[in-house]
């Protein structure tokens, strides 16, 4: 399954605030065995938000969607959600209900436009103000603050996505090789990839020595350990230098 993220907000563009919530996502994932697939930074505009959204659903992935719950006239991507599913905007009674126990009379008439949901929608808990996100299908929405968002994004994962996790996550090989093209090991790495289809290649070549290249195999253990013995026993074949890089260096 496809994992995916929607991160919301003109200020992220504009480069006004810094992006906090990928770095999260991607350690959270981690942490359970799974992995982030793409990512999509969109302003504050409903035609653009609105047709990404049709996209995402239509994709079938798993989505985290950061920011515009709110209630201001910024905040659309409620609107948006429903939009682009073609389903109505409806109040939700329990959210109505949450949101008036944690304001009260101050709840009307502006901050219960967060109950307006797409029909259909489920309730993710807030345990900082109360205020619910919502989940429509395989996608989750939080709000925007990370402090909010990031409790809310574990209890998705955890509640309802327990079956993905993997107890054995995928492994990386990685070297650095030495007095080496890219170029000269493109036919060795479209062969490995060819045996080999179940794992991934990444090859970096130095921006500062162009005869270095910073090459790295990755999967589930079994497939890369066996790339791994291959792509050693090809590069002894071809003669070619390389050393170890320690993972996460």
């Amino acid at each position: 399954m496809d994992i995916g993220a929607v991160i919301i907000g003109d200020e992220l563009l504009s480069g006004k605030r810094q992006d906090k919530h990928l770095p999260f996502l991607i350690r959270a994932l981690a942490e359970r065995g799974m992995a982030l697939s793409w990512v999509r930074m969109v302003g504050d505009e409903e035609n653009l938000l609105t047709q990404t959204f049709r996209e995402t659903f239509a994709s079938g992935a798993l989505v985290f969607s950061f920011g515009g719950i709110g209630a201001t006239p910024d905040d659309l991507t409620r609107a948006c959600a429903a939009a682009a599913t073609g389903l109505p905007l409806v109040r939700h009674a329990e959210a109505v209900a949450i949101i008036e126990q944690r304001f009260g009379a101050d709840a009307w008439p502006q901050r219960v436009r967060m109950a307006d949901l797409p029909q259909g929608a489920r309730l993710i808990p807030n345990p900082v103000n109360q205020v619910p996100g919502f989940s429509l299908h395989d996608h989750h929405f939080v709000p925007g603050f990370p402090n909010m968002a990031w409790p809310m994004l574990e209890w998705v994962l955890d509640t309802q996505y327990r079956a993905l996790f993997d107890s054995t996550p995928p492994i990386e090989h990685r070297m650095l090789l030495l007095d080496t093209l890219e170029s000269d090991l493109i036919p060795t790495m479209e062969e490995l990839l060819q045996r080999f289809p179940g794992v991934r290649l990444a090859s970096l070549p130095s921006t500062e020595n162009r005869r270095q290249i910073d090459l790295g195999i990755k999967g589930r253990k079994e497939a890369a350990d066996a790339a791994w013995a291959w792509l050693l026993e090809r590069l002894r074949e071809q003669h070619r230098s390389w050393r170890p890089i320690e993972p996460g260096a």
